[in-house]
C-alpha cells in the first residue's frame, strides 16, 4: 500500500501529492481533476470515466490528465497517484516538450496512456522510491529536488509516448511542436475565439500554412477548435445544470443555434438530445 504524502510550499502556493486509490475516492462522483494528475496502474487494470467516456487503463500503465478534465473513478487497486498544481511545476523554465503544455497534456488529442514494459516498470519503481525518500527529507532544497524528480518522471513518460506514437525526436518534429502550441492556445482562448485566423496570428503563421502543416498530421486547425468547443459542451451538459443556451453563451456564441448546429454536425444529436440521453443512461 502506497502511503499518502503531501508537499506544500507556502511562498509559491505549490502543491505536490503522492498517494493511492484512496486519493481517487472523492472522484467516485465525476468532478474536475483541478490538478495535473498521473494515475499509474501498477499491477491490475483501473476503470475510469474521463470526460464522460469510459476508459480502462491496462496493468502497468500510466495515464496523464489535465486540471480541466472530469474524472470518475470506478474500480481498481494498487494504484499510484501523482498530483501537482501549476505553481509546483509549470512556473519553472522547462523545455516545451516536457512542460505543462507538452504532449502529455495539452499537446495530445487523445488521452495519453503510457505502457511500461518490465524494464520500464523497474525504472519507474526506483524513481518512485526516490520521490518518497525526498518527501521524507525536509530541508531547504526539498522543493527543487521534487521538481527535478517530476521533470525526470515527465521526460520518461514523454519519451515512451513519443515512441508509442512514432513522433520523431529530431528537429524535423517542428510540425508536432506547432500542433502543441496551437492546442495550448485553443485551450486558453476557445471560449472567445473560434476562427483559425486568430490562432494563426498568435503563431505568426498564415491560416493556409497552419492547414498545410496539420494536413500532414491528419487533422485541421478548424477541426481542433470545433472538437474543443464540442468537448466543452459535452462536459457542461454532463456535469452542470446549465441549459444549452447558457452553455452556448459561455462558449462565446451569441446565437445558441450556431453551437447547436456545430454540436449536431459532430455528434449527430442536438445538445438537448445529448442531455436527455445522459439522463436516460444515468
Amino acid at each position: 500500500m502506497v502511503m499518502m504524502y503531501t508537499f506544500k510550499e507556502f511562498s509559491t502556493n505549490a502543491i505536490f501529492n503522492i498517494g493511492n486509490e484512496t486519493d481517487l475516492l472523492p472522484f467516485k462522483e465525476a468532478k474536475q481533476c483541478e490538478l495535473f494528475t498521473f494515475i499509474w496502474s501498477t499491477s491490475e487494470a483501473v476503470s475510469l470515466v474521463i470526460d464522460n467516456v469510459p476508459l480502462t487503463i491496462p496493468p502497468h500503465s500510466i495515464v496523464a490528465l489535465t486540471p480541466i478534465q472530469y474524472l470518475q473513478y470506478l474500480d481498481g487497486k494498487h494504484i499510484i497517484v501523482y498530483q501537482f498544481n501549476r505553481e509546483f511545476y509549470c512556473i519553472k523554465d522547462h523545455d516545451q516538450e516536457v512542460s505543462c503544455v507538452g504532449i502529455l497534456f495539452f499537446g495530445n488529442i487523445n488521452i495519453p496512456i503510457i505502457h511500461l514494459d518490465n524494464a520500464e516498470q523497474q525504472k519507474f519503481k526506483v524513481l518512485h522510491n526516490v520521490f518518497i525518500d525526498e518527501l521524507e527529507t525536509e530541508d531547504n532544497i526539498q522543493s527543487e529536488m521534487l521538481r527535478m524528480l517530476m521533470a525526470r518522471f515527465i521526460i520518461k513518460c514523454t519519451r515512451l509516448l513519443k515512441a508509442k506514437e512514432n513522433i520523431s525526436a529530431s528537429p524535423k518534429s517542428s510540425k508536432v511542436d506547432l500542433l502543441r502550441e496551437f492546442n495550448y492556445l485553443v485551450e486558453q482562448h476557445f471560449k472567445a475565439e473560434h476562427s483559425v485566423s486568430f490562432y494563426a496570428d498568435k503563431l505568426f503563421k498564415s491560416p493556409k500554412t497552419l492547414s498545410n502543416n496539420f494536413a500532414k498530421l491528419n487533422r485541421s486547425p478548424l477541426q481542433i477548435i470545433h472538437n474543443r468547443i464540442v468537448l466543452e459542451t459535452k462536459r457542461q451538459l454532463a456535469y452542470t445544470d446549465k441549459t444549452a443556451k447558457e452553455i452556448a453563451y459561455d462558449i462565446g456564441f451569441d446565437d445558441a443555434s450556431h453551437l447547436s448546429r456545430l454540436f449536431k454536425k459532430q455528434t449527430s444529436v442536438s445538445p438537448s438530445d445529448y442531455k436527455k440521453r445522459l439522463k436516460q443512461n444515468s
